[in-house]
């Protein structure tokens, strides 16, 4: 057991931006920036309903999913081409870097893309290929998750992955998102008993805006590896202490359910409790463009909000990787980078 020394209160955000850490729960899609919404808007020859990057950014009052939803697919209009796909992965990339990033596992939602004629292969190709360059150039280990969109039908959702098969080496798992309420995980059994006959890793969001019984069912119906979201899980003692004997993965998004309005302030977050129940939580971004944050930025802001010390940076640092996709050989590299991190850390006080 890896005993984590005190960290002085003025040294944690320090440690916060140099520690190595995984990011699980990132859409690439909600990583675009208005400047680079606009500038492949340009590159593309398409106009957009906002007149200036200014007044973009100001639809970003979100009073919920849907409202931010409907901004999200606005925006993920510019992106036609192979090019475009691996400029808005590289430019996520360089900023997972600075945010010391070792190993990212990005969503994205070919179904947005092929509902407005761009090809799976140049969605998927242009993302991998970013993927393999981010490897190269800043050491970042990354691949892809393909999620369906889980207001469309599971018809819907099993065409698309057929349709991706001819990639199936460029993406490693399956998940689901997009609006939650009305759409119940056991909806897309049949698709998630594919993908997992395929030997596909399975994730889903679940407890985001919905019930408990939503993180029961993608639990025991998807039999998924993850919890994308998982926050409701608080209401239900049995499905807390589920999470906890079994150490099931939730990727939480501070600052995500704080800009949705799953929390009124981020003081009134519920991750340090999970962490004390002792749930396997993990710290994510979400989508950073439309959030106010990337990953540094929602561990910052949390810390601070709840007051969480060194002990839960450590845990929520080593869950993610721990619960990453990636090999036991990089994971316990990565583990052995992070017991450094925080052994200079303690030796500087």
């Amino acid at each position: 057991m890896f005993k984590v020394h005190a960290i002085a209160p003025h040294r944690l955000p320090s440690l916060l931006k140099a520690m190595p850490k995984a990011e699980l729960h990132i859409h690439i899609e909600g990583s675009l920036e208005p400047e680079l919404i606009f500038a492949l808007a340009k590159r593309n020859g398409l106009s957009l309903p906002y007149a200036n990057v200014e007044a973009l950014r100001g639809a970003y009052a979100f009073s919920n999913l849907q409202s931010f939803l409907d901004v999200y697919y606005a925006g993920a209009s510019v992106l036609l081409h192979e090019q475009d796909f691996y400029d808005m992965a590289m430019a996520y990339f360089e900023k997972a870097a600075a945010d010391h990033v070792v190993r990212a596992e990005l969503f994205f939602d070919p179904q947005t893309h092929t509902a407005r004629g761009v090809g799976m292969g140049v969605v998927i190709e242009g993302l991998h290929r970013a993927c393999l360059d981010a490897q190269t150039q800043w050491g970042i280990s990354a691949d892809l998750i393909l999620c369906f969109l889980r207001h469309l039908s599971e018809a819907d959702a099993i065409a698309t992955l057929e349709e991706a098969l001819p990639w199936r080496d460029q993406f490693i798992g399956v998940g689901l998102d997009s609006s939650e309420l009305g759409h119940p995980p056991e909806k897309f059994a049949r698709v998630f008993d594919r993908a997992r006959g395929l030997g596909l890793h399975v994730v889903a969001h679940a407890g985001e805006e919905g019930p408990p019984a939503y993180i029961w069912s993608a639990l025991d119906t998807l039999k998924v590896e993850r919890i994308d979201h998982g926050v409701q899980a608080i209401h239900d003692a049995p499905l807390m202490k589920r999470l906890a004997d079994t150490q099931m993965p939730l990727t939480v998004c501070p600052l995500s359910n704080l800009k949705l309005c799953v929390f009124t302030q981020l003081s009134d977050h519920n991750l340090g409790q999970m962490l004390e129940a002792g749930l396997c939580v993990t710290i994510n971004s979400d989508d950073p463009a439309y959030f106010g944050g990337y990953l540094n930025d929602n561990y910052l802001q949390t810390f601070a909000a709840l007051h969480l010390g060194g002990q839960h940076a450590y845990k929520l640092a080593a869950n993610s990787i721990q619960a990453s996709f990636a090999t036991e050989e990089k994971k316990h590299a990565w583990m052995h980078e992070l017991k450094q991190c925080f052994q200079g850390f303690s030796e500087q006080d």
